[in-house]
């Protein structure tokens, strides 16, 4: 079988863990990700000032897909300017139209709505972009952790990024393989 291939969007402002953890547990899972910079290949400042060195550009992943998951990571400025992008909409509606796995998390989701993406589903964020998230009426809103709508999954924050990550393993790998990458993590029941 072929390895599953997973595309992280890496934007300046990005949350550092909902970054890192997610993709870490991806290539654990032995998920092939590529952490791709927004506005290039140089070293992009985080939201807690730290610096992540991306894989290579937007521009230059993209044309190595298609992937079997997009992901976008919170942090409000970081969320901002994935909902700013052009090149970030033809990469979700590309993904969309494929029904292909999306995965949004904390502020993530809000590029969603920006785009115009998974209109009617089941969707969480983090709480202070619930109103955003929300405006239009377009989503139903959860509180769960994770939520998991189709092909759309989206995470509340931080503190839910292991969640985040073992469900898009899980999806792309099924329940064996989740179970199996997160045993060795000494997470909490």
């Amino acid at each position: 079988m072929a390895s599953k291939k997973a595309l992280v969007i890496l934007a300046r402002g990005a949350e550092e863990m909902e970054t890192v953890i997610p993709t870490d547990l991806m290539r654990r899972a032995g998920i092939s990700v590529t952490i791709a910079g927004l506005t290039g290949n140089e070293p992009v400042q985080c939201s807690r000032d730290v610096v992540i060195c991306p894989d290579k550009s937007l521009e230059e992943a993209r044309k190595k897909g298609p992937y079997d998951v997009v992901v976008l990571p919170g942090g409000n400025q970081g969320a901002q300017n994935l909902s700013e992008s052009p090149l970030v909409k033809e990469i979700l509606k590309d993904q969309d139209s494929q029904r292909g796995l999306i995965a949004a998390i904390c502020a993530g989701p809000t590029a969603l709505l920006a785009h115009e993406i998974g209109f009617g589903s089941r969707v969480t964020t983090h709480p202070l972009a619930k109103d955003k998230m929300m405006v239009g009426g377009h989503y139903k809103y959860s509180e769960n952790r994770v939520e998991k709508d189709g092909h759309i999954i989206t995470s509340r924050g931080p503190g839910t990024s292991f969640e985040f990550g073992l469900a898009i393993v899980e999806t792309l790998l099924g329940k064996e393989e989740a179970t199996k990458t997160k045993a060795p993590l000494v997470l909490k029941e």
